[in-house]
């Protein structure tokens, strides 16, 4: 077997060790196969399939306290052999069981489904097949990625059993209710547990992430430079990147909240009294958690949607049968947003007391962050624009994207404003703005994501059709449950309470409340036809072509069920950048990241001659000749 060459010239180094394509994959048993496998690809669909259990989880938890709120006068005595005592004698849901319903969904959606769901499965699948190596960095490191992820994910999962309920502290867990054990039920064991859950979760991240970095920049195939990369991989290395500097930040916050809780130290608590009773902290102070989380929070939010980002700039692309339009702008506008991200966290803080001057200079990065977002959102629909467009069920929830991309950024420039978000902070305006442009467009990313290379994940095809109904069925549903969000919001709604009815102006707001609550019931629902797809597929599908939808990228390059390895032989040479799509004069609409420029000379620019570096005689260019 040769070994792959390394080209100095472009910086991209090919993957040394070119195991045997035999390779020892066929001589492991099951457990070292697909349990404790080192094989990327293996790896990535654990998280696949961790994260979408986790995502009906989380779902599910939400749809319980949206019948609480759609439904505020109900007995949900239907509910109690399921939550037991947490539904009481009068056949209402405990008010404090409540708040770790909202918190454990928060939660859950964002770190366990839409960081390692999304990031976790495409970084680990993608990375090595689009830039042409062998495996990961390191595989070992790799596998223990997902098992501190698998660790964090049986910590989280048992809280849910635990007598004084799960962390009850909302997703931010904000002391002195995280700090204080005898705050409320929710901030006894399963506060802990969550705290020590997240600690894994962290440790999980940063595994992942020196991986994907590493694999990038000493990985590549010969030819494969930085400006070949498909956009796909620059957005999972620059959420690699985000997250290896934002991650450890939460880590210290979350190990000094276990000092505090534990050991009675004061970093976070001072001046507190707990029925009647003072406490002996001193000199701490919650804000500085506040300050912490959110300079983890907020580039969690990138973290989440550049992974949607970069897969919904290849959907667009590839079924467009057009190049991406501003292929440059599109990477430096995530350079950009990766810079500012870290700038702008205490725009989730302007309610705490901050100088106003200070205010204004968060508030002034943050309207300047809605600028690379808006040349991604524009560089979309100029691609899209008297395109050959192809509507793929991945195709549509990248366009899905797109609209809830710009829709919930709107309101985003409003919330950015301190003076309007002084009036709209913790209300439902919020909860429906970060629903709309994180949230629901990420996991829109992550559909996207599923439904385009599924047939190279398993070898088959999904059913169209029902990935159709899927997707209407769960924009319009996304758009019924959080536009009317936004109303209630201004009109003063606030986020975490268990109910309104006491509220004299809530009550004519009652049946928006219950249509919110039925659009979100019926929009959960939608998901089981996704998840019948998926798993049916994945048995009984249509089997898979090497190259289903005439994509130019190197992954599609590869066997259709590669073994670990990737490719049989040597990995293939890169010589052309990946959206070469409905070139003029060319004999077909797409020509692959592997074909000379030597192989097309009917189509090429005058600036695209081969490197001679790379250039070889191969048989593309033979038969050209």
């Amino acid at each position: 077997m040769a070994t792959a060459n390394l080209d100095i010239h472009d910086g991209a180094h090919a993957h040394s060790h070119d195991h045997d394509h035999e390779h020892e994959h066929h001589e492991l048993g099951f457990i070292r196969s697909y349990v404790f496998s080192e094989d990327h690809k293996v790896i990535a669909k654990q998280y696949l399939i961790t994260g979408l259990i986790w995502a009906f989880i989380g779902g599910f938890l939400s749809i319980l306290f949206r019948i609480q709120l759609g439904f505020p006068e109900a007995k949900l005595f239907w509910l109690k052999p399921l939550l037991g005592g947490w539904i009481d004698d009068s056949g209402k849901l405990d008010a404090n069981f409540y708040l770790a319903l909202v918190t454990m969904h928060g939660t859950i959606m964002v770190f366990f489904v839409l960081t390692a769901g999304l990031s976790g499965t495409f970084s680990n699948y993608l990375i090595p097949l689009q830039v042409g190596a062998r495996d990961m960095a390191s595989g070992f490191m790799n596998m223990l990625s997902f098992w501190f992820f698998f660790l964090s994910s049986v910590l989280m999962f048992g809280s849910l059993f635990l007598s004084t309920g799960p962390a009850g502290g909302g997703w931010t867990v904000y002391p002195p209710l995280s700090a204080v054990k005898t705050a409320n039920p929710g901030s006894e064991l399963g506060m802990t547990l969550w705290l020590v859950s997240m600690a894994f979760f962290i440790i999980s991240q940063l595994l992942g992430g020196v991986n994907y970095v590493t694999t990038v920049i000493n990985l590549r195939t010969k030819g494969m430079s930085f400006s070949r990369l498909p956009l796909t991989v620059w957005a999972f290395f620059i959420t690699a990147i985000i997250g290896l500097l934002s991650f450890p930040v939460l880590f210290s916050a979350a190990l000094l909240l276990i000092f505090d809780r534990e050991f009675h130290t004061s970093f976070f608590l001072s001046d507190l009294y707990v029925a009647g009773q003072a406490l002996d902290n001193r000199g701490g102070s919650p804000i500085l958690f506040q300050h912490l989380f959110w300079f983890l929070g907020h580039p969690e939010v990138y973290i989440v949607l550049l992974p949607a980002l970069g897969i919904t700039s290849e959907i667009i692309a590839t079924n467009s049968r057009k190049p991406i339009f501003g292929y440059r702008a599109m990477i430096v506008s995530m350079l950009a947003i990766m810079v500012l991200s870290f700038i702008v966290w205490a725009h989730h803080m302007f309610v705490t007391g901050m100088n106003p001057f200070l205010g204004s200079i968060f508030m002034f990065l943050t309207l300047i962050i809605a600028v690379p977002s808006a040349v991604k959102a524009f560089n979309y629909i100029t691609t899209l624009w008297r395109g050959n467009i192809v509507f793929t069920p991945a195709m549509l929830f990248s366009i899905g994207l797109v609209s809830l991309f710009i829709s919930g950024g709107l309101t985003g420039v409003a919330l950015g404003n301190s003076a309007i978000d002084i009036q709209l902070h913790d209300t439902y305006f919020v909860v429906a703005h970060f629903h709309l442009v994180m949230g629901s467009a990420s996991f829109f990313g992550m559909m996207a994501g599923v439904y385009h290379w599924f047939p190279k994940m398993f070898g088959r095809m999904m059913d169209e059709k029902l990935g159709y109904v899927h997707f209407w069925m769960t924009f319009i549903g996304v758009y019924m449950v959080f536009f009317p969000m936004h109303y209630i919001g201004i009109a003063g709604f606030p986020r975490r309470y268990y109910s309104f009815t006491n509220f004299d102006f809530s009550k004519s707001f009652t049946d928006l409340n219950m249509f919110i609550s039925i659009a979100a019931i019926v929009t959960f629902s939608s998901q089981l036809i996704f998840a019948f797809n998926f798993f049916y597929s994945i048995f009984k599908g249509r089997k898979a072509p090497q190259n289903p939808w005439h994509s130019t990228t190197l992954e599609w390059t590869a066997p259709v069920n590669p073994g670990h390895g990737n490719w049989v032989g040597e990995i293939p040479t890169v010589y052309r950048w990946p959206y070469d799509y409905s070139k003029p004069g060319a004999q077909e609409d797409f020509i692959p990241q592997t074909v000379p420029y030597a192989a097309t000379p009917e189509s090429n620019l005058p600036h695209e001659v081969d490197d001679e570096e790379l250039y070889t005689d191969t048989p593309e260019v033979k038969s050209a000749h």
